[in-house]
């Protein structure tokens, strides 16, 4: 990502590399007397400033003193942490998401980590073998914050495509799954989203074998996440992503138009009621 397109309100990632060379100009110094400042490398800094590499809790510091901040890129980059309470298989994703102009999402199982309500994705990490209740909060509130990117200043134009086994799988009791697809079909309404069933009767798929997201910047596939057992990955393989990107169309041919896929989902909504 070039300097130039990085917008401090995307993101905490966003707004430390913003603030980060924003401070660094104002102070008069290039990216390398700085860096000599903190004892690190040019290369490093501008990494930082471009956004290719998160900061970590010491850098913020000595890029604290360097520049006489008083303490705010050491605030700065403790917003930047909550990607840090996500599963460590799942962080190298949750940053290509964040930068993603534009996110396709299949999923056949269970709604999208990026679609649940609160108290669904509670029943759902709740099921992980030998979680404690406090990483059952941690994990779920780092769930809940990686949502914002949907509803930042300029979300990525989203496309998720589930199947009509996920809206029908009851998770949790009827006013949790009441609750969570009633949060679904309001957030179908939104421009940015956009959001279709593949219908039972499909039957045979080449969606069945898993879900997977692919992440698009400016026209083209640069990342995708899979699911696999017993953890996801994170792909920037050109050939496996255009694969994906091939079987999510064939896939998205299988699916209800929009408005049939809601209506269907509000169908399920009565008839739990």
């Amino acid at each position: 990502m070039n300097r130039e397109e990085i917008n401090p309100h995307d993101s905490p990632r966003h707004l430390f590399a913003f603030e980060l060379r924003r401070y660094r100009q104002a102070a008069g110094l290039t990216q390398r007397q700085l860096a000599e400042r903190m004892g690190y490398s040019d290369a490093l800094v501008a990494l930082v400033e471009t956004m290719k590499r998160t900061p970590s809790k010491r850098f913020a510091e000595l890029a604290d003193q360097a520049l006489r901040l008083d303490g705010v890129m050491i605030r700065l980059q403790a917003a930047t942490t909550w990607q840090q309470q996500a599963p460590e298989y799942l962080r190298p994703w949750l940053e290509e998401e964040a930068d993603a102009m534009s996110l396709r999402t299949w999923e056949p199982l269970i709604i999208p980590g990026l679609l649940q309500t609160e108290s669904y994705a509670r029943e759902i990490l709740g099921t992980w073998p030998g979680i404690t209740s406090e990483e059952l909060e941690t994990r779920l509130t780092s769930r809940m914050r990686r949502q914002a990117i949907l509803t930042k200043d300029k979300p990525p134009l989203t496309s998720v495509v589930i199947d009509e086994a996920v809206i029908r799988r009851r998770i949790g009791d009827s006013r949790v799954m009441r609750e969570q697809l009633e949060f679904v079909i309001e957030m179908a309404r939104h421009p940015n989203l956009t959001l279709q069933v593949v219908p039972s009767d499909a039957g045979a798929h080449c969606g069945l074998s898993g879900g997977f997201i692919i992440a698009e910047r400016n026209g083209s596939a640069y990342a995708a996440y899979t699911d696999s057992q017993p953890v996801g990955r994170t792909l920037d393989d050109r050939r496996t992503i255009a694969q994906l990107s091939a079987r999510y169309d064939a896939i998205r041919a299988e699916a209800l138009p929009v408005r049939q896929s809601v209506r269907l989902i509000q169908e399920v909504v009565n008839q739990g009621e």
